[in-house]
């Protein structure tokens, strides 16, 4: 992969919409480039026989029953609404 140049990285900050003064983009495109070197030695590493890691401590997680309920504790939700009627919140009307 060819390296970044001074200006390759003055449009990434330009489409980024991001500021970078001059001396800046310099330092940016030596840190960008390293970054893309390590990314490239990372490809050079066979990982055909590899599972894909889900945790990296070998435990199972304790899962709980998926219940749907109110929480317990409506008049306390309900004390948040700047309006509400009959347990339920007052929104105003937005389609005709």
């Amino acid at each position: 992969m060819s390296e970044l140049s001074k200006d390759d990285v003055k449009k990434i900050a330009r489409l980024a919409r991001l500021k970078m003064e001059d001396d800046e983009l310099e330092r940016r495109a030596e840190s960008i480039n390293g970054i893309l070197q390590w990314m490239e030695q990372l490809n050079e590493v066979d990982t055909d026989n590899v599972e894909p890691l889900r945790n990296v401590a070998d435990i199972e997680l304790a899962l709980r029953e998926d219940v749907m309920n109110d929480g317990g504790y409506p008049d306390k939700v309900l004390s948040n609404a700047p309006e509400e009627t009959q347990g339920f919140y007052v929104v105003p009307k937005v389609v005709e």
